[in-house]
């Protein structure tokens, strides 16, 4: 999934205006630009669209744990410069507290089937050996999954 996807998505999942949005960066001391929030949301194809990029993501998914899980007290976590969908999952993971089982249940949901060592593989560190890379239809359920189980 593109980093707009995943972006858009979160903003449908919790029903977020503009302003929500703006707030979410501002959890992380981030000012975005109300024109960058517009053109972050608009398709590829259309004019004013712009690609939101990984630290800009990543940014709003540390504000959105902050948002939901409150502030950290003692230092920042880096900030990361590259995102990939398993970082998406670990920062919604962490945003929403679900367990493994949960995450697991919400696979199952949209009928994908991941086991146990499948989806530790997915949250592993990428150094380790048994670490998976997620491919863009397991993220793409996992948010489906998760926009069911929010809304209901």
């Amino acid at each position: 999934m593109t980093n707009n996807d995943v972006f858009k998505r979160i903003r449908f999942i919790e029903g977020f205006s503009n302003s929500k949005l703006k707030a979410v960066f501002e959890q992380v001391d981030y000012k975005a630009d109300e024109a960058d929030i517009e053109a972050w949301q608009k398709d590829e194809e259309t004019t004013g669209f712009k690609a939101i990029s990984d630290v800009e993501l990543a940014l709003f998914l540390n504000g959105l744990i902050n948002l939901k899980r409150g502030k950290k007290a003692g230092a920042k976590p880096p900030l990361e410069t590259q995102l990939q969908n398993n970082d998406v999952l670990k920062k919604l993971k962490i945003a929403y507290q679900l367990t493994s089982d949960d995450i697991l249940k919400l696979f199952q949901s949209k009928g994908k089937q991941v086991s146990k060592n499948e989806l530790s593989a997915f949250l592993r560190n990428p150094e380790q050996a048994q670490f998976r890379v997620l491919q863009d239809q397991y993220l793409r359920n996992f948010m489906s999954g998760l926009q069911m189980h929010l809304k209901k």
